[in-house]
Formats: structure tokens, sequence, C-alpha cells
């Protein structure tokens, strides 16, 4: 008898327990969140719609599709997304460099400038805002995702004017290296802008270098790069050419954190220049934070666990600062006010602090990813709320969370999507 009771006792200390854990308490708070599934149900929907970025936007982008392309492989024809993937080797250029993106012949509709066509495809054309420096290691990315996920490593082999696409993305490193590779600190350059915007300031050519350009090195471009080595590594069977590749994202990796991380405060420096800075008079750079940059460098791995607990403290500090609605504030302090032009150049416009989900949902990742799942689940909850209250995905969001740009930024419903399913996997897990 006393056995019995005693066993009976061991039970409902072991249930109490389990009751108690806050891992299972979150998992099951996690699983039971209709929200989340009706959020990842538009998003799917959404992606179901082809490959451009969104409403609004006609184009393929690469830099957009390397965010939604694990979502949409779930939810289109593999065999669609390879075709698309295999446009822009077709329009790789002669000096091996990658497009930003494309559209069909018929939706070519700005002009004759900023046009890149091939004869290896001439049923499109491509355009490509030359002030960043992502294209082609978007591209990597999107090849190594698609493998991944499909195991399809005959898009390897598929041969484009003569050349496979694996020699093609190591002609991209090459073009990379060549054109925006600073020799004196070993990392990449583009010109400068907003983190890991598109505008350049001081001039109405904003997405072009140009003789106004100031040639800058951000985290942004380094990480993605990095990224996309660690993808090539692990797609290529040539050893020599994967040991190239490692060599060379050791490098990077320890310069990024020799040059741009400032470990006093625990934050990346925004801009190391190669000329004279652009930025005003009595305005201290040094003091804005990167949130999309910080995000990328997370996922390149080149912060530690507390590092990243850092980070995110101050990235929410700066959402209470600001006031703006989610972790997807893509930095703070703003720029001041006629630093850009047009309407970025206003405070919290735009990429000038404007509120991104794209980015911002990057970062729930990260959390998820490194053991933060209890701050990912609280951090996801505004861009959550934000999707369901203006019924769609969209670009962007003033910090009183006034929605704005496209309506259907499948960018957004990409990242979002993926952190939802992770958080989901996490809490099967540990339910």
């Amino acid at each position: 008898m006393k056995n019995l009771a005693l066993a009976v006792v061991l039970i409902c200390f072991i249930w109490s327990c389990s009751q108690n854990n806050p891992k299972k308490l979150l998992a099951q708070k996690i699983l039971n969140d209709s929200t989340l599934n009706i959020v990842d149900t538009m998003a799917r929907s959404l992606l179901k719609k082809g490959f451009n970025a969104g409403s609004g936007y006609s184009q393929v982008w690469a830099r957009d599709m390397n965010t939604f392309v694990e979502i949409a492989l779930k939810e289109v024809s593999p065999k669609e997304i390879r075709g698309a993937i295999l446009v822009f080797f077709a329009l790789q250029q002669p000096n091996n460099e990658i497009i930003d993106g494309y559209v069909l012949n018929k939706d070519f509709n700005w002009g004759d400038s900023n046009q890149y066509r091939s004869a290896a495809d001439t049923a499109h054309v491509g355009f490509k805002n030359t002030v960043e420096t992502d294209q082609e290691t978007s591209l990597i990315q999107i090849v190594g995702k698609y493998i991944k996920l499909t195991g399809d490593t005959t898009i390897l082999e598929e041969r484009i004017a003569g050349k496979s696409v694996l020699e093609r993305m190591d002609l991209m490193v090459d073009y990379l290296m060549k054109e925006r590779y600073s020799e004196k600190y070993g990392l990449l350059w583009g010109a400068m802008t907003a983190d890991w915007g598109d505008v350049q300031p001081n001039t109405d050519n904003v997405v072009d270098i140009d003789s106004t350009t100031t040639p800058a090195i951000d985290v942004y471009d380094n990480a993605m790069f990095l990224i996309a080595l660690d993808y090539l590594t692990q797609m290529t069977k040539n050893t020599v050419q994967a040991e190239k590749w490692k060599d060379l994202h050791t490098k990077i990796s320890a310069n990024v954190r020799k040059h741009l991380w400032d470990a006093s405060k625990q934050k990346f420096r925004p801009h190391i220049y190669l000329d004279k800075s652009p930025v005003p008079a009595g305005f201290d750079e040094s003091k804005v934070y990167y949130h999309g940059g910080t995000t990328i460098a997370i996922e390149a791995g080149l912060l530690n666990h507390s590092e990243i607990e850092a980070s995110n403290n101050q990235m929410l500090e700066n959402v209470r600062l600001s006031g703006a609605p989610s972790i997807g504030l893509t930095l703070y302090p703003v720029y001041p006010d006629g630093f850009f032009h047009g309407g970025m150049g206003k405070p919290y416009i735009y990429q000038n602090g404007g509120d991104w989900t794209w980015f911002g949902a990057r970062m729930i990742q990260q959390l998820i990813a490194n053991g933060f799942e209890n701050e990912a689940y609280t951090e996801i909850r505004p861009m959550i709320d934000l999707v369901i209250k203006n019924k769609g995905f969209y670009e962007w969001y003033y910090v009183d969370g006034k929605a704005n740009g496209s309506a259907q930024f499948k960018g957004s419903a990409g990242t979002l999507a993926k952190a939802i399913q992770m958080m989901k996997i996490w809490a099967e897990k540990n339910k």
C-alpha cells in the first residue's frame, strides 16, 4: 500500500513539473495560437500566385525570391521555381554580374536606361540597382535553398550558354572579388545606403552608382556573402573549390569582426567609408543601429549567444524609443531630414526608419534558431497582429503602424511564414 501511495505521489509530482515546465507551456501556447495558422495560410495562398515581388511589382527580384523560395517550394511546383531561377543565370552579364531581377519584354516599361539583356534569353529584360551588392549572394542562396529542399542537384549541372550553373556561381564570386572588394579591409563594398537598403543619399539618382556615390562597407553585404559561401561549399563536390570558398569565408568573417564589430558598444558600425563620409556634420552615424544588417550577421554566424541577446535587447529598446510597431524597424536613430532625397528624406519613411516585416521576421527566425524561443513568440506577435488587422502583407509600416507600400509583399509573407513554421516545429518537439 505504501509503495502504491509513493508511486501516486511520484506520478503527481512528475505531472505537476511537466505542467509548470516553461518550454512546455510556451509550446502549448504556440500550438494553440490560431492567429499563427491564419497568417501562415494567408502567406501560402499569396505565394501560390507567382514569383514577382508583390502587388505593385511585376518584376521577379533575386533578393525578394531568396526570402520566400523555401515556403514557395511547398506551394508551387519545384519545376516552375527551377525555371524562374534559371532565367537569372541566362541573364548573367559578360562581366559575370547578376541582375536584380527581370520581367517579360511585354512588361518592360521604364524607358531605355537600366536594362540588361542576353542572347541566352531574349524573352526577358533584366534590371539592377547598382548601389547594392547582394544580387549575386541572393541568387546563390536561392539555389542552395532550392537544392536543400528538393534534393535536385542536377540544377548545378544545367548548362546555359556553355557554362554550368555551378561554374556561373563561381564566376559570380570572381565578379564580386574583382569589382566590389576592398583590398585594404578585405571586405565587400557597395554604395552608402540605409542598412540593407537600395537608396543612396544626396542625389535624385537613388539606385545607380554615379559620380555622387560614396563607396562604403557595411555588415549586411558581407554577411550575405558569408551565407552564400557556406551554401557554395555545401554544393560543390570539388574539394579544391570547397577549400577556396572556406578560406575566403574565414577571411571575410574575421575581417567583419575586426573592422565592423564594435565590442564596446555591442553593435556593428554602420559604415566604413572608402572615401569622404556623406553624412552631414552634427550627425553621429556611429550611434545608428542597423536592425537588418545585424539580423543577417546573426544568420551568418558572426555573433555568439550573449551578443545575440544584447542585439535583441537593443532592437527592443530602439522600438520603444521610436514608437515603431516591431523589431522590423530598419534603424535607429534615423538619418536627418533631407539627407536622402524624395519621400525617404523624411525620418521614419521607407528604409530610413520604416518598419519592415520582411527583415523583422528574419530576426524572429534567428531568435528561434539560437534558443530564444520565448522572445521570438513575444516579438512576432505585433507582426501577426498587423497582418490580420490590415488583411495583407504590407511592404512596410510607419512608426504609428499605418501600412504602406505593396499590399501583397511576398518577401514579408515568406519570412513570416518561415518564422511561423520554425516556431511550430520547435513547439511540436517541446509540447
